[in-house]
C-alpha cells in the first residue's frame, strides 16, 4: 500500500486471494474544470461483493464507468487479473467477462426474456441456415435463457417467451441479473440494483447477488441502500471527491460510522495506518 493511502486510513486487505480480480490506480477524470476523478484507485478482489458508496458527485457513477468501458479515463491504469487493459467501450469489457447491470436495467420491454438474455449476442443456427441464412437458434437460446434463470431460482416466469414488459419489476431484475451471470465469466457491476422496488423484490434481488457469489463470481455493488449494504457486502469502498477515502470492513463498523466517513464528518479509520 502506497503511502498517501496510508495516509488515507485505508483498510484494503483482501479477503481471498493476494492479487485483486479487478483494479485501478490513480485514475483521473475531468470534465472541463470539474474533477470526476482524483487519483482514484479502486480493488476487487475474488469471490466477494464491493460495495461502492458516496454522496451525490463524489465520482463513484464516473469511477464505475471507467471500469465497464463506457468512460475513458484521462490518466490511471486499470488492471484486469493483474494485466493492464484499456477498454475502449462497454463490448469491449463485455468480451473480457465484465457485466454490467444498469439501474435503468438496459432490456428492451417489448422483447421475450430469452431475447433480452442474448441482445446483441444472438446464437444462430449451425450450418447453412445460420451462415448464410443468419437464422437464429431460438430453441436453444430459450433453453439455455431457461436454464440461467432455473440456476438463479428464478421459478416464477413459467414462459421464457413472454416480452419482458409483462413482467414485474423485481422479476425484469432477475432477467438483467441472470443475463450478467450467464454472461459474466469475471466480474459483475451492479448499479443501485434495488433502487426502484418493493421490499420482497428487493430481497429477492439480494438473494440473486449471494447466488451469484457462490457461483464464484466476484460483485460490485453501487448503492444508496445502506441496510442492503452492510447485509451483502464483504467490504465498503467509500467514495468521495473523486477518490476512494476508506474501504472499510461492514463487522467492524456501523451504518453511521459508513456515512459519516462518506461525509466528512468522520476522519477514516485511524488502524488502517498499523494494518498497512
Amino acid at each position: 500500500m502506497s503511502l498517501d493511502q496510508t495516509a488515507a486510513g485505508l483498510t484494503a486487505t483482501p479477503i481471498a486471494g493476494p492479487q485483486p480480480i479487478l483494479s485501478a490506480h490513480n485514475l483521473q477524470k475531468r470534465y472541463g474544470k470539474v474533477v470526476a476523478l482524483d487519483h482514484a484507485d479502486f480493488d476487487l478482489y475474488p469471490g466477494e461483493i464491493l460495495a461502492v458508496i458516496g454522496d451525490n458527485g463524489a465520482g463513484k457513477s464516473t469511477l464505475i464507468k471507467t471500469l465497464c468501458g463506457a468512460v475513458i479515463p484521462d490518466a490511471g491504469t486499470i488492471k484486469l487479473d493483474g494485466s493492464p487493459i484499456a477498454f475502449k467501450s462497454p463490448m469491449e469489457a463485455r468480451l473480457a467477462g465484465i457485466e454490467t447491470v444498469y439501474q435503468n436495467l438496459a432490456l428492451s420491454p417489448a422483447l421475450s426474456i430469452a431475447d433480452n438474455l442474448f441482445l446483441g449476442r444472438e446464437m444462430r443456427k449451425k450450418g447453412p441456415l445460420g451462415d448464410i441464412f443468419r437464422l437464429l437458434d431460438r430453441s436453444g437460446m430459450n433453453r439455455i435463457a431457461r436454464e440461467k434463470l432455473t440456476e438463479l431460482g428464478l421459478m416464477t416466469i413459467q414462459n421464457i417467451g413472454q416480452s419482458v414488459e409483462t413482467l414485474s419489476g423485481g422479476q425484469r431484475q432477475g432477467v438483467a441479473v441472470a443475463r450478467a451471470a450467464a454472461f459474466g465469466s469475471r466480474v459483475v457491476i451492479m448499479d443501485e440494483p434495488t433502487a426502484a422496488l418493493g421490499v420482497k423484490e428487493s430481497r429477492r434481488v439480494l438473494e440473486l447477488m449471494l447466488d451469484v457469489k457462490r457461483r464464484g463470481l466476484p460483485i460490485v455493488l453501487i448503492s444508496h441502500n445502506m441496510p442492503h449494504v452492510f447485509e451483502v457486502a464483504d467490504r465498503i469502498h467509500i467514495h468521495r471527491l473523486g477518490r476512494r477515502i476508506a474501504v472499510i470492513s461492514p463487522k467492524d463498523h456501523t451504518m453511521s460510522d459508513a456515512v459519516a466517513i462518506m461525509t466528512g464528518a468522520m476522519e477514516p479509520p485511524a488502524q488502517a495506518a498499523s494494518a498497512s
